[in-house]
């Protein structure tokens, strides 16, 4: 057992209110130290690494909004769309809770995208933050799962036939397609049941998981310290600063100079938030679709089905695979395996389990209906995320000190993601379909040559110590 701290009789009510707690919950106060106060940050940390914070607050939102809308909520599908609008025009304040919860889910994803983006900038994801990396990639997957169950809920037209088009995806797995797609539902058409394991999923079981990994990923950071804009250890550098002598040189402690900094940026967020809320919570039928303010009806299909703005991108990659770009991805398994056998060092059994692989994979392309592809290809642009730290072979981890044209390929890498999102809204066209398979195939191409052409350049020389210019 720990000995308490004596503390003085005539400090003040408020210090021996504190020393009351620390005697009694050492812990708390423990942690405080190690993640807030004590947790030495680069001092060269710019705007693009408020969006970590910004997530947590978005999470916060999301819950304590959730948690009063599931006091009015009914997950039945005779009378989910009126709880919706109950909540709207009956309950005091319920149509701002409301529309906090749905403008919180596009800016939950708007604050993750630009976070993993920083990420892919400095390069946060390369050793020793791999896990760091896989925990938040794992939470963007929970936050996926969690967008998605939570769209069926206000049982709208887009809400119900969105989920039957996306459920029944899953019945283009051969063998186990059909037996997965009926247990997702819970029956052979999506209704009630489907509904409440959706509400039950989204109110407890995926919260519980999302929160798990977010700490998880809070906990793997602050063990292995926060990169910086520069892509260098502060751990590693000279020791010692006006805070202790065993602290990082180059580090100040988050608390309160970075917990300061993000609530600058919490302030802005919440100005933008509020206008969006207040001003234009639809904003135009992309964070709420019109189709949604009309009740499911299983016999009338809308024009076009599209899922929320920030499923789009993937979308758009499901829709590209038709038959005959599967063609285009055959050759390209083909050229890679050529590329493999002829240029790359390895035995010769290695390259005859290559050319094995090739012809197993395009005999399966071919047998297989490219819908099943087109699933296959959707949730591949998400699992490839948790193998970039092993897919870029850059000698130097920040986008600063890479070869510039490097800068170029990261914005066209943003371009053609920002178009999949807005084709995956638009109604299918020929036009928008070869896009889609061009901007396809670029986006895998970007991942899986990223060995190849990261190491391409010179890079520039990157300083000793992290560059930090007083403002």
């Amino acid at each position: 057992m720990a000995e308490f701290k004596e503390i003085s009789p005539n400090a003040s009510a408020g210090a021996k209110l504190t020393n009351w707690f620390e005697n009694r919950f050492p812990t708390a106060f423990d942690a405080y130290r190690v993640h807030m106060s004590e947790y030495y940050a680069p001092k060269n940390f710019n705007f693009w690494y408020i969006f970590g914070s910004l997530a947590l607050l978005v999470l916060v939102i999301q819950i304590v909004t959730g948690i009063f809308l599931v006091m009015h909520y009914k997950p039945d599908a005779a009378r989910a769309f009126e709880s919706v609008e109950y909540i709207m025009r009956d309950v005091p304040w319920g149509w701002l809770i409301r529309y906090m919860h749905s403008t919180g889910a596009s800016a939950f994803f708007v604050v993750v995208y630009l976070h993993m983006f920083r990420g892919l900038l400095y390069g946060s994801y390369r050793k020793p933050r791999e896990l760091v990396w896989i925990f938040g990639c794992a939470i963007f997957l929970a936050l996926m799962a969690e967008a998605f169950m939570g769209y069926l809920l206000p049982w709208g037209q887009m809400s119900y036939w969105g989920a039957q088009v996306i459920v029944n995806l899953f019945a283009a797995i051969p063998f186990v397609g059909p037996d997965l797609a009926l247990l997702i539902r819970g029956d052979y058409v999506v209704g009630d049941a489907t509904l409440n394991r959706f509400f039950s999923f989204h109110v407890i079981a995926v919260p519980l998981v999302l929160l798990g990994l977010v700490v998880a990923h809070l906990l793997a950071l602050h063990d292995v310290g926060s990169n910086n804009p520069d892509g260098i250890e502060i751990k590693k550098g000279p020791k010692g600063n006006r805070w202790s002598p065993d602290a990082p040189a180059d580090g100040i402690p988050f608390h309160p100079y970075y917990s300061v900094h993000d609530i600058l940026g919490v302030c802005l967020f919440l100005m933008a938030f509020s206008a969006v809320v207040f001003f234009a919570p639809e904003a135009g039928g992309y964070f709420l679709e019109y189709n949604n303010f009309i009740p499911a009806d299983p016999l009338v299909t809308p024009a076009h089905i599209a899922p929320v703005w920030y499923f789009t991108p993937f979308y758009s990659m499901l829709r590209a695979i038709t038959t005959e770009m599967m063609y285009a991805l055959i050759a390209c398994v083909v050229l890679a395996a050529a590329f493999g056998v002829l240029k790359g060092r390895m035995p010769a059994l290695f390259k005859g389990a290559i050319v094995v692989a090739a012809a197993v994979g395009v005999a399966l392309m071919l047998a297989i209906d490219a819908k099943f592809w087109g699933v296959v290809v959707m949730g591949g642009a998400v699992i490839i995320l948790f193998f970039l730290p092993w897919l870029d072979c850059s000698p130097v981890k920040s986008i600063r000190y890479r070869p510039s044209w490097h800068k170029y390929v990261y914005a066209v890498f943003v371009v053609n993601f920002v178009i999949l999102a807005y084709l995956g809204v638009q109604a299918p066209s020929p036009i928008g379909e070869r896009v889609s398979q061009v901007g396809t195939l670029f986006y895998f191409g970007f991942f899986l040559l990223m060995p190849w052409w990261s190491r391409m350049g010179e890079p520039k020389q990157v300083p000793d110590r992290v560059t930090f210019a007083a403002h």
